[in-house]
């Protein structure tokens, strides 16, 4: 075969070549690529990495990702199951508990301007009023609906009244009708009154037995079902009529015709359905969430699309006690004034409710541009600063119900906390292609969730709980002061406090202090019948662990900060936690002995709620921070 024979090798040869040359060349343009990508991050592009990819630290927990399939999370390194790349370190969590830099973005000064992120702070809300806007229908007021019906049986034979609509006045004939009843007895009416008439001169048994039998026919009339006025009316006529007039005695609007001519219609029929459309009902919808914020009496402004840039005023009358198990709402009713009647049934409401705040301070709130929801939760991403720099975090927060144009919190932040406010998911997407804890690698709703189980009461309330969380920390400091005698007595009196608190609503929170109080009386009088403080130092450690969950579930009740402590050496290297106000430890297993041993864990704010902790007890001694163990 020659080199120039088309069907030998040689053309095979050049297409190989060929092949090759393309992917030389295709590898060439990802290389510079590559390149600029690089040099655009170093140029200070908006989402600088807090931690490139490098191999794992010693001492850290390590996790394995894909750079193009961040979902792929593994504890060891491999090949990505979906495109087969080599998968990439992330550091998830270090050997302190602390979060990682993965689940960080931190940006230079430029790259934050080129971001054109906009940060805000929380804070309470300064106005002690917020408003509520909820959507509903006008209708008619149900106190004023009335049905006129027919007061005997026969024939319609005349409806005076035969639109919808249309106004009535009491006494108005709205429809005539035959009767051979009424007729009938319409002519025994005449012939006993002659029959009175006639009878005035002769004796006086002629004329009662006239009049008896004109009564007769009187009370015959009245138990066919004609009114007393129509009867007066029957008497003064001249002759035996062959209509009877069927009148309303009621004022309104006919809002609904039952009857119709020709008809043949009982004692008692509907004939016309009649509201007095002076005043009307505003029928609201409200979210089982809004509920709590509303109340009979409170005021309402709303607006009707048919007359824009008008609002009227009314007055909440009645909630709903029960939930549509659909829709998730509750009728809320509105009465309002319609003298003028230019509000018409039917027509679609936009209320906005003033919601008064019930504590002392107002809500914290951010404003409704910061969260990121995932279903029923929500991300928030707060601005901190470290050491590489202003970093930005998701923080997982439970919200309560849009208040205008911010969202009340119930837990997950604090105030001064500053949240982003625009660009929040430039950096939720920059997360999520390096690995880490963004939106959408959360967890699947259905999960239970960090504050799914935080039972937001009113302020009101959760001050009820301060005398139990302060009659501990007297506890607590007694046993770190190493004083059997005033332990024994801030634990009987904290008993006292917990049989004194009645949480009856709503149902979760009564259910929830039932199995809380039940620990916290029995742990108290196990540490008030100590006959020594090992004795006391027993029963405190399972009474901290319900003051733990009465923070994690209610909520601080005082007005300070409270510091959640651990120490690793109590019960024989077991480790156990205790709630303290200072923020100097104070061991209370230990006392004067080794009085500062220990770590202060969670700090909680006033109103905030404790994070649920691991169990310290379990027999694994964790190491602790470098800074926060103290001997």
């Amino acid at each position: 075969m020659t080199p120039t024979d088309k069907s030998g090798w040689f053309p095979k040869l050049r297409r190989q070549a060929r092949l090759h040359a393309g992917k030389a060349l295709l590898l060439f343009i990802g290389f510079v690529m590559g390149a600029s990508i690089f040099a655009l991050r170093s140029c200070g592009a908006p989402y600088e990495h807090a931690a490139q990819v490098q191999a794992p630290e010693q001492g850290k927990e390590t996790i394995w990702t894909c750079a193009m399939h961040p979902q792929i999370r593994q504890p060891e390194p491999g090949q990505c199951p979906i495109c087969g790349m080599d998968l990439i370190p992330v550091h998830a969590r270090d050997d302190q508990g602390g979060a990682s830099d993965s689940d960080r973005v931190v940006l230079s000064e430029r790259a934050r301007a080129l971001a054109k992120l906009r940060t805000a702070p929380v804070h309470r809300q300064s106005d002690p009023s917020a408003k509520l806007r909820l959507l509903g229908r006008v209708e008619p007021n149900e106190t004023t609906l009335k049905t006129v019906t027919a007061w005997t049986d026969g024939r319609i034979d005349r409806l005076e009244v035969n639109v919808t609509g249309e106004r009535v006045r009491a006494g108005q004939v709205v429809a005539t009708l035959f009767s051979p009843e009424i007729f009938s007895a319409h002519q025994d009416l005449f012939v006993a009154k002659q029959q009175v008439e006639r009878m005035q001169k002769s004796p006086q048994a002629s004329r009662q037995a006239a009049s008896a039998a004109l009564d007769a026919v009187r009370e015959r009339l009245r138990l066919l079902g004609v009114p007393d006025d129509e009867l007066a009316r029957m008497e003064q006529q001249q002759r035996p009529t062959r209509a009877a007039a069927i009148r309303t005695p009621f004022t309104g609007t006919v809002i609904e015709r039952l009857a119709t001519e020709g008809a043949y219609v009982s004692t008692g029929t509907p004939l016309y359905r009649i509201a007095n459309l002076s005043t009307l009902w505003v029928q609201l919808d409200a979210y089982e969430t809004d509920l709590p914020h509303l109340s009979v009496g409170q005021a309402v402004r709303f607006a009707v699309e048919a007359l824009p840039g008008e609002e009227f005023e009314g007055e909440v009358t009645f909630i709903d006690p029960t939930l549509d198990v659909r829709l998730r709402t509750a009728r809320v009713r509105v009465q309002v004034e319609n003298r003028d009647g230019r509000l018409r049934p039917g027509m679609f409401a936009e209320a906005m409710v003033t919601r008064e705040h019930r504590g002392d301070q107002g809500p914290l709130v951010v404003p409704a541009t910061a969260p990121l929801f995932t279903g029923r939760r929500a991300i928030v991403y707060v601005e901190i600063d470290t050491d590489g720099g202003v970093a930005y975090e998701p923080r997982t927060v439970r919200l309560g119900p849009r208040l205008g144009e911010v969202y009340a919190v119930v837990a997950g932040l604090a105030e001064g906390d500053r949240v982003v406010t625009r660009g929040a998911f430039a950096l939720d997407a920059d997360l999520q292609i390096r690995g880490g804890a963004s939106m959408m690698t959360a967890g699947d709703d259905r999960e239970e969730g960090l504050w799914d189980g935080v039972i937001d009461l009113s302020p009101g309330k959760r001050k009820g709980l301060a005398p139990v969380v302060s009659s501990y920390l007297s506890v607590q400091v007694a046993l770190a002061d190493d004083d059997l005698a005033r332990a024994k007595e801030a634990a009987t009196m904290l008993a006292d406090a917990v049989q004194r608190i009645k949480l009856e609503q709503p149902h979760a929170a009564h259910t929830v202090w039932s199995e809380i109080a039940g620990e916290l009386r029995g742990h108290a009088r196990h540490v008030a019948m100590a006959d020594n403080l090992e004795n006391a130092r027993q029963g405190f450690e399972p009474l901290s662990k319900a003051v733990i969950q009465l923070l994690v579930r209610f909520g601080n009740p005082l007005d300070h900060p409270l510091r959640l402590a651990f120490c690793p050496m109590a019960f024989g290297n077991k480790g156990a936690l205790w709630v303290q106000q200072s923020a100097d430890i104070a061991n209370a297993y230990f006392g004067a002995s080794m009085l500062t041993c220990g770590e202060v864990r969670q700090e909680v704010a006033p109103g905030g709620f404790l994070k649920p902790p691991a169990d310290a007890a379990s027999g694994e001694r964790r190491a602790a921070p470098a800074a926060g163990h103290q001997h």
